[in-house]
């Protein structure tokens, strides 16, 4: 065999060594990080205190999805262990069971802005969050969160029969103009408010005494 066919073997080996060991970890990643968590949990029920989402709150959950939400908030608190989440006011650790009627499931990757799982609990007023969305920094002082204009309509006059106009400081606002909130904000509001894992996730293990009464005839 002459050298230049040999040096050709040689290489068209390793590339099939670098082909086989690339697919082979591929497929044990696979197999880790998605195969098994899918068996894990196929077959989890959702907690009792969690219900579906209502039509309009899907429809805000896109709006939420559309707008880039979940670049800068998480829906996943830590536990007390890893992040003092709790003490942030953000609520227990999430559980898998937690996200049974999310798809896709919004976990978000960064914590630019404060976690979600809970917002609906920590804060309910549907007047504040449309506030809050018009402009961020009169209801958060020193929030780097951008406004979102485009929800609303300004107009002089007052608002029409089933339009909802938001209250605001009155420094966001001049005299005879009204804002009104347009349904995908009044939906991913919704949404918002609807967020409350304040339940308890899973059923509480019996004591050992209830358990042997329970045997009893």
């Amino acid at each position: 065999m002459s050298a230049g066919k040999a040096k050709k073997s040689f290489w068209e080996m390793d590339e099939l060594r670098i082909v086989s060991g690339a697919m082979v970890i591929l497929g044990g990643a696979t197999a880790l990080m998605v195969a098994m968590p899918y068996v894990l949990l196929k077959n989890i029920e959702p907690p009792a205190g969690l219900k579906p989402y209502t039509s309009v709150q899907l429809t805000g959950r896109q709006v939420y999805i559309a707008n880039g939400c979940i670049y800068c908030h998480s829906q996943q608190p830590r536990d007390i262990k890893q992040a003092p989440d709790a003490a942030r006011g953000w609520g227990r650790a999430s559980v898998a069971a937690d996200y049974a009627y999310d798809t896709p499931h919004l976990l978000g990757t960064m914590r630019t802005g404060p976690d979600l799982f809970n917002i609906g609990a920590r804060q309910p007023s549907k007047d504040w969050h449309l506030g809050h969305l018009y402009q961020p920094r009169a209801y958060t002082p020193g929030s780097i969160m951008p406004s979102y204009p485009y929800f609303f309509e300004v107009r002089k006059g007052v608002a029409k029969p089933g339009e909802t106009a938001i209250t605001l400081p009155p420094a966001l606002t001049k005299p005879g103009e009204v804002v009104i909130a347009k349904p995908e904000v009044l939906a991913l509001v919704n949404y918002l408010i609807g967020l409350d894992h304040t339940y308890i996730p899973l059923p509480a293990l019996a004591t050992p005494n209830a358990a042997q009464a329970a045997t009893k005839p």
